[in-house]
């Protein structure tokens, strides 16, 4: 039977690179049964395969580097139940993130799936209920590129930026859509989700009635539609209840072509 191994075939043994048995050779993990003082070649004896089997199984499981090194340091079946529960429960916060994105990712699915099917089909009457949001008032010119005041909503609410994919909206004043005039934002606000774990001041959208239109186009388009809309309002006998909602369904954040842009306007109402 073989006494020494060299360090390469240790890590074909163990499927491990062998950087990372010098790695652990100078953390103190695993030493080597012999280091040739002349050539620094490492050999490894049947010694050291117990304790590359525990590390093996242990980073497995996810747990750090500093947390076997403490198991090895004290040895022992209450300390290893200890480490195996705290990994444990990290693990279930892992899995409790993960399903977190997974249900994000299945929003922007079929909000994209929802934006690409639905453009172009008229005045919809939609009733929505409560919806929170986080909202900078500040008046935007028409035209202006949005991402500066994306960015001041972001600081000024303590924001993640990956939050704001296919979510940011800018509102119309009453007054100003009542006189039909479109060229400034009342405001810039971003859709928030239950996973997005908010905990600033609470900001809501008013449940009730909405007229909306969507459109194939972006904010610099959407004149036409408003006028529509408060053609539709007044022709039906409708009342404005506050503030438009318009949001880019799709936009640079997800494609490049202009030409795919999804916006929707949103104006809230009260029938007679």
């Amino acid at each position: 039977m073989k006494n020494l191994f060299t360090i390469g075939e240790m890590a074909k043994l163990f499927q491990m690179n062998i950087r990372t048995l010098r790695y652990y050779d100078e953390i103190g993990l695993v030493h080597p049964e012999e280091t040739d003082e002349r050539t620094g070649y490492r050999f490894y004896s049947t010694r050291q395969f117990e304790r590359l089997n525990t590390i093996k199984y242990l980073r497995t499981l996810g747990m750090p580097l500093k947390k076997i090194s403490l198991f090895f340091q004290n040895r022992d079946v209450q300390i290893l139940e200890g480490l195996l529960r705290e990994q444990q429960e990290e693990i279930q916060k892992q899995i409790e993130v993960l399903c977190q994105m997974e249900r994000k990712l299945q929003y922007r699915l079929q909000d994209l799936k929802d934006a690409t099917e639905t453009v172009d089909e008229g005045i919809q009457e939609v009733c929505y209920g409560k919806r929170q949001i986080a909202f900078l008032r500040k008046e935007i010119p028409l035209g202006e590129d949005l991402e500066y005041s994306i960015r001041e909503l972001e600081c000024g609410y303590d924001l993640n930026p990956v939050m704001f994919l296919g979510k940011v909206g800018v509102s119309i004043s009453k007054e100003n859509m009542m006189n039909r005039q479109f060229e400034n934002f009342s405001g810039i606000f971003v859709l928030l989700e239950e996973e997005d774990h908010y905990t600033g001041a609470e900001q809501y959208l008013e449940e009730g009635i909405y007229l909306t239109r969507r459109f194939t186009g972006t904010h610099s388009q959407a004149r036409e539609h408003y006028l529509k809309l408060l053609d539709y309002m007044k022709e039906k006998g409708y009342r404005c209840q506050g503030a438009s909602v318009e949001i880019t369904l799709i936009d640079s954040g997800f494609t490049n072509d202009i030409s795919q842009y999804v916006t929707e306007i949103q104006i809230p109402i009260k029938k007679p």
